[in-house]
Order: C-alpha cells, then sequence, then structure tokens
C-alpha cells in the first residue's frame, strides 16, 4: 500500500477508466502509479502525453537500451515499483537478465556495449545530484548519438527521474512484474 491511496475506481472520469481499461489489457492490471496520478485527472493526461512521447516505437534509442536507462535510474532513486516493471520491460524487448544483473556495475561488464555504456554514464551524470554532464562525457555520448538522439535521451532520463521520484516518495510498491529485478543497492546509496 502506498503512502497515497487510489480512488475507488467509479470516481475517476470516464476517459481515465478509459486508459485504465487499455493498462489492464497491456499488464494484466492497473498500475497504481496511474492510480495516484489520477487523482488529478489534468496532470495525469500531461504525464500520460509526456511518456507516450517518449516511449514511442519511433525513437531514436534502441528500445532495450531504453528500457535499461529506467531501470537505472529507478534503482538510483530507489524506486522499486520502477525497478520491477521496467526490468520486466528489458526482458519483454529481449535484454538479457546478465545485463540486468550487471547494471549497478555496467562500467565494468562485458554484457554493455560502448553505446549503452555512454548512455548509461550520462543517466546516472545526470540523476545522482552530486554529479554533472562534464565535456568529456557529453563528447562521449555524441559518439553515439546525434542531437535529435540526445534530447531524446536527456528527456527519457528526466522523464524517468520524475517517476521514479514520485513513486518512491509514495512509497509505491511492486506489483510483481519481474522476478529478477535487481533493487537498489548500497552502493548506490554510497555514491549519492
Amino acid at each position: 500500500m502506498s503512502r497515497i491511496s487510489s480512488k475507488p475506481d467509479n470516481e475517476y472520469p470516464w476517459w481515465i477508466r478509459l486508459f485504465f481499461r487499455s493498462q489492464y489489457k497491456k499488464y494484466g492490471q492497473v498500475l497504481e502509479p496511474a492510480k495516484i496520478w489520477a487523482r488529478i485527472p489534468r496532470v495525469f493526461l500531461g504525464v500520460a502525453a509526456l511518456y507516450g512521447g517518449l516511449d514511442r516505437k519511433s525513437s531514436n534509442i534502441d528500445p532495450v537500451l531504453r528500457a535499461l536507462i529506467t531501470v537505472r535510474i529507478s534503482q538510483i532513486n530507489w524506486c522499486t515499483f520502477c525497478v520491477d516493471i521496467n526490468s520486466a520491460t528489458v526482458l519483454k524487448r529481449g535484454g538479457t537478465d546478465k545485463k540486468l544483473e550487471d547494471l549497478d556495475n555496467f562500467l565494468d561488464s562485458p554484457h554493455f556495449s560502448d553505446i549503452e555504456k555512454a548512455a548509461l554514464e550520462y543517466a546516472e551524470a545526470v540523476t545522482y545530484t552530486d554529479r554533472q554532464v562534464t565535456d568529456e562525457l557529453f563528447d562521449k555520448v555524441k559518439q553515439h548519438f546525434d542531437d535529435d538522439g540526445i534530447v531524446d535521451l536527456t528527456g527519457l532520463i528526466a522523464f524517468q527521474n520524475l517517476s521514479s521520484k514520485f513513486n518512491a516518495s509514495l512509497d509505491v510498491m511492486p506489483q510483481g512484474f519481474c522476478k529478477i529485478a535487481p533493487q537498489p543497492s548500497e552502493a548506490d546509496a554510497e555514491k549519492e
């Protein structure tokens, strides 16, 4: 149970209940964060539209990499709900359990490509509050992404920080999507 409860379904506007039905078809259940965001329908609409724009099939960023980025940011922000659902997305999109297991140590792992390492290092620099994106790191990212790709990548990172901080603050619990979801580690706590 999260710190903020969702309303009974019949108290949400009809168009939000349609969205919930779509989530139920996709996930087999309605996502608790959606029910919490939907307490304020206009905000819910904005968040849903932003997420839809960032997690589109036409993105310049590989779908597995997008999912890995969301898991890594979720680990850093201690969002167990996000780690759960995004780890399931990694596997659904063709990612491996080895990458999930090594995610908090991706720079030293043989399971990650150079583009994945650059994007994940960038995601960490944006997410950790005691870091900044250096010119050297930005140049590394530019070796793999054009300007549109960098905007796409940065938008995804910013959104996942919003989402995972929202869910972690409200103590939204995992909903059982991934049995092997890598949880935040003490190493993440020490990095902050």
